[in-house]
């Protein structure tokens, strides 16, 4: 049972990644494919994950190595270079966080989920 919690984890968290990225991306650039927004958020997480492994335990530095690799993510996969590669992962930051928000308040996910600790 845990293996397809695991999988159901993974998959919500993916296509809440997905819609943070089609929500910054239909905002600063001409992308609307959220099909497109879910590979990117698919490649963004494995090369997250690979930089962190590698280098997340150096103090900030480790940190700031991942969030650049994932950034380079989506300024390789969409246009206006690395503004709007900013622009799109901030906006998606948010809109995630806004989606968490709510499915916490409506008891779908608990707060800690969002990093605040029992509300």
């Amino acid at each position: 049972m845990a293996v397809i919690d695991t999988i159901i984890v993974f998959v919500i968290s993916l296509l809440i990644g997905a819609f943070g990225i089609y929500v910054g991306a239909s905002v600063l650039t001409d992308y609307e494919d959220y099909t497109y927004a879910i590979v990117t958020a698919l490649i963004g997480a494995i090369v997250w994950a690979v930089v962190g492994f590698f280098f997340g335990w150096i103090p900030l530095l480790g940190a700031l190595l991942t969030l650049i690799a994932y950034i380079t993510v989506i300024n390789l996969r969409y246009p206006g270079g690395w503004g709007r590669a900013i622009g799109i992962a901030l906006i998606a930051w948010v809109a995630v966080f806004v989606v968490l928000y709510v499915l916490a308040a409506i008891g779908f996910v608990t707060f800690d989920a969002l990093g605040v600790p029992g509300i």
